[in-house]
């Protein structure tokens, strides 16, 4: 239903470096890279991942990545609301809401921000 084709134009890799620049001036600041990824449905919700992967020589520390789901609502950049709107049209879902989760450290490289949209 979501391929990958699909999601990384949903989340294209610059998108990494702009939101880095927004946030420090200089996209080369930014810990991790993020991609986005399909986890599947439960009932009327689709579960997506805010993957974040840690870039070479870099680190991923809880207390670096805990605090993005608000930022992650609220960013232009990030546009989640933008995203879950492409994401409930593309499912077919004729109304629908959508909320960050919490931040789930997935291991030392890998830290991972749920995204769900949810048919109304």
């Amino acid at each position: 239903m979501f391929s990958q084709e699909f999601l990384t134009n949903l989340f294209p890799p610059e998108r990494t470096n702009d939101f880095f620049e927004a946030l420090f001036g200089d996209p080369e600041d930014g810990a991790y890279d993020i991609k986005m990824s399909y986890q599947g449905k439960e009932n009327k919700t689709l579960k997506f991942y805010f993957e974040l992967h840690a870039r070479p020589n870099q680190c991923l520390r809880c207390n670096l990545t805990t605090g993005l789901p608000p930022v992650f609502e609220r960013h232009p950049i990030i546009a989640a609301k933008a995203m879950a709107e492409k994401i409930a049209e593309h499912a077919g879902f004729a109304n629908h809401t959508w909320k960050i989760g919490q931040t789930i450290q997935y291991s030392e490289a890998v830290h991972y921000v749920p995204l769900y949209v949810t048919e109304a």
